[in-house]
């Protein structure tokens, strides 16, 4: 009976498990440097900028260390559309080594 009632509990957390683990495959994080930073209004257009990128599931700004990290679908968008999101909005970016 032990088993029985353990069973779909194994279930539904192996269910769980899959499920996270093709999400976090499907996404990529990566890091821009960012240029023209100068004011604390700076990386929230930034940000808006990336966030129009279809594919892009998070993205942030950093006027301190003039970065932008983001969250996205690599199937749906790349960097180069990142960066061109970034120098659109007046702020050239290149990837961070």
């Amino acid at each position: 009976m032990f088993r029985k009632t353990l069973a779909p509990l194994f279930i539904t957390i192996m269910l769980v498990v899959v499920s996270f683990s093709v999400q976090a495959v499907t996404t990529k994080t990566v890091t821009l440097d960012v240029q023209n930073m100068t004011c604390k209004f700076c990386p929230i257009t930034i940000r808006k900028a990336l966030k129009k990128v279809p594919g892009v599931t998070e993205a942030s700004a950093s006027l301190e260390t003039k970065t932008a990290t983001v969250t996205f679908d690599p199937a749906k968008t790349n960097v180069e559309a990142l960066i061109k999101a970034t120098t659109n909005a007046g702020y050239p970016s290149t990837l961070k080594k």
